[in-house]
């Protein structure tokens, strides 16, 4: 399930340093190439003040010696020592999967033939919640001023 599937600071790490990113690289260039990661590090970057999103910043190749010891580190994601477990962005992800789990809870509790439909889009409306950052933040918003409402209109039927 995407929802418990969540592209982390752990997970790009990851998808950076398991070899297949170095391979493709050396398969479409060739020589003496310079490579420039521009990410926007939730601990090390500023916020664009109009926009309220991370600012990207570039930063070179020696950026990727770096990453296989974070992706290490996936173990403390959840845990009181992940550091990246208490930016709000990681909270709200918790925070929407113990929702995710409660709505499945008491969707699956009335469910009849006659309102299964109803109960998979009601359940599938989470998947409206998805990029990062400001953009992830106001999806969130929105599927949470509307699934009160679906959810009532559901154990009316």
């Amino acid at each position: 399930m995407r929802l418990m599937m969540y592209k982390d600071e752990y997970e790009v790490a990851r998808l950076y340093s398991d070899g297949d990113f170095q391979r493709k690289l050396r398969a479409q260039f060739a020589g003496d190439y310079k490579l420039r990661l521009h990410l926007a590090p939730p601990l090390l970057s500023r916020t664009e003040p109009h926009t309220g999103r991370l600012q990207k910043r570039a930063y070179g190749q020696w950026l990727l010696r770096l990453l296989p010891l974070l992706a290490k580190l996936r173990g403390l994601r959840g845990t009181v020592f992940d550091p990246f477990g208490y930016l709000g962005e990681r909270r709200d992800e918790r925070q929407l999967i113990s929702h995710y789990r409660d709505l499945v809870k008491q969707v699956l509790a009335h469910l009849t033939d006659e309102n299964s439909d109803l109960a998979a889009a009601l359940i599938d409306r989470v998947d409206d919640v998805r990029g990062f950052g400001v953009v992830k933040q106001q999806r969130l918003c929105s599927y949470y001023e509307n699934i009160d409402e679906e959810l009532k209109r559901y154990l009316a039927t």
